[in-house]
């Protein structure tokens, strides 16, 4: 996540970037315990979405609010 996030400061230069990403556990769902919907959630922060206002607004949108 956060190589993904620096490579597109890098490389755009935008003001900010907000990566998040979700993935599941495979091992989780195909051996040993077989548990589905076993899902890890990072993210990485650069450039204004530092900002805690910037990141919060960022959220509110990510997660459908209008």
């Amino acid at each position: 996540t956060t190589k993904i996030a620096d490579t597109i400061m890098t490389l755009v230069n935008p003001l900010g970037v907000f990566v998040i990403v979700e993935a599941e556990h495979l091992c989780m769902i195909m051996r040993g315990i077989k548990k589905p919907g076993s899902k890890t959630v990072t993210s990485a922060m650069r450039g204004a979405f530092k900002r805690k206002s910037t990141r919060e607004e960022a959220l509110f949108l990510i997660k459908g609010g209008c």
